[in-house]
């Protein structure tokens, strides 16, 4: 049941800071909109500072043991497995869009040192995971001698890009602007599509 708890707040913490920013969210309309009282989120998590770490860390792991499964799976070969990774993110961060929306505001702003250096040592973690895959390919001489980091880079560059603007995305659709092309199961394939066919394009020996 406390796990069950833990993972509401989080939940709800991720819901409010993406509507009303990290300094515009207090820990009372936090425990206001969890039904909680204020003693239990102080109780698992001390501070709305490491209530958002908590947050970072919560998802990052997630990602880093589907991508850790990825790797050791001996069943896929290394482009299989790249096109794996990419199915993983571009599903994870469509449906988790307000996530994103306060990772990369934190990103940009950097309104605290502590909190941003952390997201950036827990995201290092899983790029040294798909950097791993990359690298192997090119040392089995399938994959071209690419740039592993910024290859990777270009898959999540493709996914920020997209994630940016909900307006973007439907002129793309040619959608009304109250359409949500994040939960558009066509949209999320065009995407994962598009990533595999410019990946093997990148990498691929011919």
């Amino acid at each position: 049941m406390s796990v069950d708890k833990k993972e509401h707040i989080i939940n709800t913490a991720i819901e409010l800071f993406a509507e009303k920013g990290f300094e515009g969210t207090s820990v009372r309309d936090l425990a206001a909109k969890a039904d909680v009282n204020i003693a239990m989120v102080n109780y698992y998590f001390g501070s709305k500072d490491k209530l958002f770490e908590a947050i970072i860390e919560h998802k990052a792991s997630y990602m880093r043991e589907r991508l850790e499964e990825i790797t050791t799976d001996k069943s896929k070969s290394v482009i299989e497995k790249l096109d794996a990774v990419i199915e993983t993110y571009v599903n994870r961060i469509l449906s988790q869009h307000h996530y994103h929306r306060i990772i990369h505001q934190e990103l940009m702003l950097k309104q605290r040192e502590e909190v941003h250096n952390n997201i950036i040592t827990l995201f290092n973690k899983n790029t040294l995971i798909i950097k791993s895959i990359i690298e192997h390919g090119i040392k089995k001489k399938v994959f071209k001698k690419v740039d592993p980091e910024l290859t990777f880079a270009s898959i999540l560059g493709t996914i920020n890009q997209v994630m940016l603007s909900k307006a973007m995305c439907n002129q793309l659709m040619n959608k009304e602007k109250n359409f949500n092309p994040y939960i558009d199961e066509n949209f999320k394939k065009r995407i994962i599509t598009h990533l595999k066919q410019l990946i093997r394009s990148l990498l691929i020996q011919h």
